[in-house]
């Protein structure tokens, strides 16, 4: 009745009230509306209708915005003190999470990266802090995600600053790649290279001094910090790898099952997979009561949640190279049903990951 009466009151005071009442909103943003207090679906982008009085509204921005972990101190493993920030950039992907469940975005997130940075940093010495640096920010950004997706955020990208050194190690665990003066005349290379030409030009010096022979050949280890070797759950002909099938891949599930998982997730679900060949294939996941069961067709009674998903994408998912997030975001994986509950799915790619 009220909503009726106001609406009316609208019409007949129109135009003047339709100067308060129309909003426009651009494409970057969603409006959410609260209508005598209860929330109504996102708004926008476009033209967008309020009813003075009885709606109470708020913008949410759905760009990519950036804020930094201020500097703070840290005692690595070994007995350093460092000085550590980090920069981090996010983004919303639910509007509706974004205002429902947190206030102050930006002071929430830094709290959360910190907390975070800080738990996983004190754990590493100071020469796997300088060596593993871009691992340790891949490591970060998963952890800061798992804690903040239930508010509607996305992080995308975390790079670790190391502001300085402090206190060097309690015992001698650093090696070569610890701070160390500038080389002379090779103050204009970086610290890096500078080191590795001093080791260098020091076996050269020492040879010749104590009149040797050939120099005894060093040897060094490439290490890709960026992506981590994974191991390839099949093979076939004994040196070529391949993917397996979707029934290899709900067969492997099976074995992992268990009531700590049902505990973890306590739903089910319902899996639509498309074919390359066109077809559909239908699976399902029953997370929902004792230890859980998977396999071909449908789950009993109603699934909680239906998901879409194409073979490809579901060997990444379940091989652990494709978060469902990301899924979801990117449009590979569909869902019908609670989002919240399909994104646990998470807990099972996490458990067959320990499982290999």
């Amino acid at each position: 009745i009220i909503t009726s009466l106001v609406f009316l009151l609208m019409v007949v005071t129109f135009p003047i009230s339709g100067w308060f009442a129309l909003k426009i909103v651009p494409t970057y943003e969603r409006m959410i509306i609260f209508r005598l207090g209860r929330i109504r679906a996102p708004q926008g982008p476009g033209v967008v209708l309020l009813l003075p009085f009885i709606d109470h509204w708020q913008r949410v921005d759905l760009r990519t915005r950036a804020f930094n972990v201020p500097p703070c101190k840290l005692t690595s493993k070994d007995g350093a003190v460092i000085s550590m920030g980090a920069d981090i950039q996010f983004r919303v992907w639910d509007p509706v999470l974004s205002v429902m469940m947190v206030k102050d975005l930006i002071a929430a997130t830094r709290m959360t990266a910190q907390n975070a940075m800080t738990k996983i940093l004190v754990k590493k010495s100071l020469r796997e802090i300088q060596v593993e640096k871009l691992k340790i920010g891949e490591q970060l950004l998963l952890e800061i995600n798992d804690m903040i997706k239930s508010w509607g955020l996305e992080v995308d990208r975390v790079e670790l600053s190391m502001e300085a050194v402090l206190q060097p190690p309690q015992e001698n665990l650093v090696g070569p790649l610890a701070t160390m003066p500038p080389v002379p005349g090779l103050e204009g290379l970086d610290g890096t290279i500078q080191q590795l030409a001093a080791h260098f030009l020091s076996n050269t010096l020492a040879l010749a001094g104590s009149g040797t022979g050939t120099p005894e050949a060093d040897s060094m280890e490439t290490v890709n910090e960026v992506e981590p070797p994974t191991t390839p759950l099949l093979t076939t002909n004994g040196s070529a790898w391949r993917k397996p099938s979707v029934d290899e891949l709900f067969s492997a599930v099976e074995p992992i099952l268990s009531e700590a998982l049902v505990g973890q997730v306590g739903a089910s679900y319902q899996v639509n997979i498309a074919l390359p060949s066109g077809a559909w294939s239908t699976y399902f996941i029953d997370l929902s009561s004792g230890n859980g069961r998977a396999g071909r067709g449908v789950p009993e009674g109603s699934p909680d949640v239906i998901l879409e998903v194409a073979e490809k994408d579901l060997q990444d998912l379940f091989l652990g190279d494709l978060r469902p997030l990301g899924a979801y975001m990117s449009g590979r994986l569909q869902v019908r049903g609670d989002l919240h509950l399909a994104l646990k799915l998470e807990e099972l790619v996490k458990a067959m990951k320990q499982r290999r």
